[in-house]
């Protein structure tokens, strides 16, 4: 082993001075000799009594067919498994599928962990709704330090389970996943459903302090606002079109 090993993998052996700089010693065969496979069969070894002979003699060189890289996780041998889910299915579904395959399949002995994009997906997945309670916590907190009062942001924030109803509503017919990005959109979406509702309640509010009913001043700041909020909603909407 030593043998092949400085040969054909070389040794590093010491360092040594000169000229003000530091060289490293390192011996191997010279790459005339290393450069066949055949070239092995000529290598010397010592024997037991001391003796040099050719490690021909002790074994044979055999082909053999063997993977080209042996990949490793987390210190493990691994083999990477990559694929995807089939057309009418969530990569939520795929991965659900996978575990259970890997939990009937695969030797006791044997794991599996997730990498890329599935990873940060089920990463994502298990803050998805700490996300979301925050997102609807600052906008409270925001629109009610905005009209100094803890009722109006409850009847702005009506609008937001709505909004997100139709979203998962329009994600399920379409058979499109529910990934890092949706969920990102969601965000955006109570955002964006919260400015809408801040329209309207605000200019009905204004109504109602000139005497308006609670009936005539939200009728009348619905179709009042109703155009600079759906000129609000296409600008929204063709704005993020070149990321799709």
């Amino acid at each position: 082993f030593n043998t092949l090993q400085i040969y054909l993998g070389s040794l590093y052996v010491n360092d040594f001075n000169l000229f003000g700089r530091t060289f490293r010693v390192t011996i191997q065969a010279d790459k005339d000799a290393r450069a066949d496979a055949t070239d092995i069969s000529r290598l010397y070894v010592r024997n037991a009594s001391g003796g040099m002979v050719p490690l021909s003699t002790l074994g044979k060189l055999v082909p053999i067919v063997g993977p080209e890289t042996v990949p490793h996780y987390n210190n493990n041998a691994s083999a990477l498994i990559n694929g995807g889910a089939a057309p009418g299915f969530s990569s939520g579904q795929a991965v659900a599928a996978m575990e259970r395959a890997a939990a009937t399949v695969l030797p006791r002995d044997f794991g599996y962990e997730w990498t890329g994009i599935t990873f940060q997906e089920l990463k994502a997945g298990s803050i998805a709704s700490v996300v979301f309670g925050l997102a609807i916590v600052f906008v409270f907190l925001i629109l009610a330090a905005q009209y100094e009062s803890w009722a109006m942001p409850f009847m702005v924030l009506l609008a937001v389970p709505l909004a997100l109803f139709g979203a998962f509503v329009v994600l399920l017919l379409r058979g499109m996943q529910i990934d890092v990005y949706s969920q990102i959109g969601f965000v955006m979406l109570i955002g964006l459903a919260a400015k809408n509702a801040i329209l309207i309640v605000e200019f009905a509010r204004r109504r109602r302090e000139e005497g308006l009913t609670i009936v005539e001043a939200s009728m009348e700041a619905a179709r009042l606002r109703l155009r600079p909020i759906l000129m609000t909603a296409f600008a929204f909407i063709l704005g993020v079109l070149p990321l799709m």
